[in-house]
């Protein structure tokens, strides 16, 4: 009787914890409902320039980063960000570091940072006439199915237009071979094939989309 007692109050608590915790679709259902009231979406964009004040000494304070193999987050799809933030925090995604950054924030300042990375204008960098020209074949024929004709992605998938040179040719890179960095069946299998300097074509292709 005793075991079950204590079975059945760990249950009770299981629960109680359970409806305490935010569920992504909460955190997502707050952002849509956002992007339909112009006030509130300004708000929140405000609220997220504060919030992102750790953030700046890599991703920028406007979300174009400062090192070159760190993303660029301005114009970035809120659904996606807000996914990868959520990743991050519950330690699906590895890096000790946005780990540790992401812990501290509250689930409406994570809406909130979402909200103003994609509201950020997004740079479009100069590059190679010669290899855009190549590359932008190579991303019709491999990625465009998955991340669009202007490869600015959706909820789901990550836009890439306007992201930095480096930044893409690493990833891109890590994806092919499979090195446990950026891990996807998908994104491995499309990438598989793929030469060095076909994917300095595609980087230089996606890095002057606007």
């Amino acid at each position: 009787m005793r075991a079950i007692v204590v079975l059945f109050a760990g249950l009770l608590s299981a629960s109680a914890f359970a409806q305490s915790v935010p569920t992504p679709s909460a955190a997502q259902d707050r952002l849509k409902a956002l992007s339909g009231d112009p006030v509130a979406l300004r708000a929140a964009v405000d609220a997220g320039k504060k919030a992102t004040f750790f953030c700046a000494n890599c991703h920028g304070e406007d979300g174009i980063s400062k090192t070159p193999e760190v993303p660029n987050l301005a114009g970035q799809n809120p659904a996606y960000l807000l996914e990868q933030i959520r990743k991050f925090g519950s330690g699906e995604r590895k890096d000790a570091f946005m780990q540790g950054l992401i812990k501290v924030l509250k689930d409406e300042e994570r809406v909130q940072v979402a909200a103003y990375y994609a509201n950020m204008p997004v740079r479009p960098s100069a590059a190679d006439a010669a290899q855009v020209a190549k590359g932008k074949d190579l991303y019709a024929k491999l990625c465009v199915r998955c991340h669009g004709e202007q490869a600015r992605g959706n909820d789901a998938i990550a836009r890439l237009a306007g992201q930095k040179l480096p930044y893409l040719q690493t990833t891109i890179t890590r994806y092919r071979d499979k090195s446990g960095v950026r891990n996807n069946q998908l994104m491995s299998i499309a990438t598989a094939s793929l030469k060095n300097e076909e994917i300095v074509a595609i980087a230089n292709y996606l890095t002057q989309l606007p």
